[in-house]
């Protein structure tokens, strides 16, 4: 990606923290990248080079700054402004897409060869696409990525260095020492005593809850969590997910792994927490977290492009909104099924019915009510849900739905463009367009996912007489907002809400007959 260095040069000189994750600054004379705000000397301007991503910085010799932790901060920018299947391709890798083993085996060529298939593109192709706007290769990303997990399960965990080998995807802790070496030229060991950890906790009493292991995920400033925990815990479904004081908790199942893990977001980020057994798990939790928060939307940014429309001055605030994701994308789109035509209300108690009958029950490792695991596509596809409340449009759609993920027809989050990904969800029975954009924005992470027959959505754009715009009219009003619709939406649904919450009535009536003309879920 092309980089203006004068203006970066500019913001460098400011120390404008404003601008983490924007770009990396890396110095010739000391080998060390920084983040654009890194309080430590600044450098002559002779010596310093501008880059998109850490990746980027790395591959060309440079390694991160211990002061400052660029590894720390959020997503770059530049993939905001890429095209969807370089996101998409990040998302794939920080989920373990280019696994340790694929990375050792073959160079890790066959490893991008089947990352490039599962995204419909061709290898070469990916690989040009991450040269122009991230600056760096798949494998290069990938192995950005895994070194920096680890580095951060060393300073801010206690975990021993097997487990933080495995947790961050190495195949051994030999494996993760030579990784260590190349990327921060140190040792694991100094780097876990380059931090000072609070004094270890007396170990619990009997039959208390075991400490739990926890892990700092950093967001893009400004960061107002209030907004997304509210989303969330107008949502939770009971035995599946708790929103108190704070903090979200949800069961869990991560490989062999299930619990109950903890999310207490402040205005800096969202602190992680498992159960000890779970250190596995930690790292795949992280990115799904990560996801559910949106902490890395440029949403400054986002903000100004979409204030610009005088329909949404009101609705956007100048820090900008988060779209709230999803943990698991089967997950989100059975309840996306479950919340068709119903209150949110009628949409939880039907979730919670399916969790109880079809969920794992977690057994001792419940906790505040949190008591069952989301069932999984092949055990959906098999399971016996009538009496549960539902039409039978509604289980066919369902066991459609689980029998196309659970065979492997449909992979969600697999698709080359939100287009492709919406045609292939109302392929299904019962799937309309609403249905399809909702899961698109919550599970797939699709910025401009647009539920245009949306009536929240239309109502905010009827005429002055109050005639509500047709669905063609809706989409063609909101060309100006793209590529970011998806955060539109959210801002237009919060707004409803807020206005329906201050003058004490229901929410936005949605009619029964027309799943199209659906409002916020």
């Amino acid at each position: 990606m092309a980089l203006d260095h004068d203006l970066c040069w500019r913001a460098v000189q400011s120390r404008d923290r404003r601008f983490d994750g924007r770009f990396f600054t890396a110095v010739t004379s000391t080998g060390i990248y920084c983040r654009p705000g890194c309080p430590a000397r600044m450098p002559a301007r002779r010596n310093v080079r501008f880059y998109a991503s850490a990746a980027a910085a790395e591959s060309a010799g440079f390694r991160p700054c211990r002061r400052c932790r660029p590894d720390t901060a959020p997503g770059s920018a530049a993939w905001l402004g890429a095209p969807a299947v370089v996101a998409r391709a990040v998302r794939l890798i920080e989920a373990g897409a280019l696994s340790a083993d694929t990375l050792a085996a073959d160079g890790g060529e066959r490893g991008v060869e089947a990352l490039a298939a599962r995204l419909g593109i061709g290898g070469r192709r990916l690989r040009q696409l991450f040269a122009e706007h991230v600056g760096a290769s798949p494998l290069e990303v990938a192995r950005t990525h895994r070194a920096h997990v680890a580095r951060r399960l060393l300073e801010d965990t206690s975990l021993p260095l097997e487990q933080v080998a495995h947790a961050a995807g190495y195949a051994s802790a030999r494996r993760l020492h030579a990784a260590i070496a190349a990327t921060f030229h140190a040792a694991p060991g100094a780097l876990r005593g380059a931090r000072t950890h609070p004094r270890r906790a007396a170990a619990p009493a009997a039959g208390a809850r075991p400490r739990m292991i926890a892990l700092r995920l950093t967001a893009r400033a400004p960061f107002d969590p209030a907004p997304v925990l509210a989303f969330l815990a107008t949502r939770a479904v009971p035995g599946l997910e708790h929103v108190d004081g704070g903090t979200y908790r949800r069961a869990f199942r991560l490989g062999d792994d299930a619990g109950v893990l903890e999310a207490r977001p402040d205005a800096r980020g969202v602190t992680l927490a498992l159960p000890p057994a779970s250190a596995r798990a930690l790292v795949p939790a992280a990115a799904r977290i990560a996801r559910i928060f949106d902490l890395g939307a440029d949403t400054v940014a986002i903000a100004a492009h979409l204030r610009r429309d005088p329909a949404l001055a009101s609705a956007v605030p100048e820090h900008g909104l988060r779209v709230p994701g999803a943990w698991d994308a089967f997950e989100q789109a059975v309840r996306g099924l479950l919340g068709q035509q119903v209150t949110v209300a009628g949409a939880r108690t039907l979730t919670a019915r399916l969790v109880a009958r079809c969920g794992a029950p977690l057994g001792d490792a419940a906790v505040a009510g949190v008591t069952h695991t989301f069932p999984d596509a092949a055990t959906l596809a098999r399971a016996e849900l009538s009496g549960l409340g539902l039409t039978g449009a509604r289980l066919a759609a369902i066991r459609a739905l689980a029998r196309a993920v659970a065979d492997g027809s449909l992979e969600l989050g697999a698709h080359d463009s939100l287009d492709a990904a919406v045609a292939a969800l109302t392929a299904l029975p019962g799937i309309g367009d609403w249905t399809a954009q909702y899961i698109a924005l919550r599970a797939l992470g699709e910025p401009d996912a647009f539920p245009a027959g949306d009536l929240g959505v239309r109502k905010a754009l009827a005429a002055p007489d109050g005639a509500l715009p047709a669905v063609k009219a809706a989409i063609a009003r909101a060309e100006p907002w793209r590529p970011w619709r998806g955060y539109a939406v959210i801002a237009l649904w919060t707004a409803a809400a807020a206005h329906a919450a201050s003058t004490r009535t229901s929410p936005i009536p949605r009619p029964r007959a027309a799943a199209r003309t659906r409002s916020l879920r």
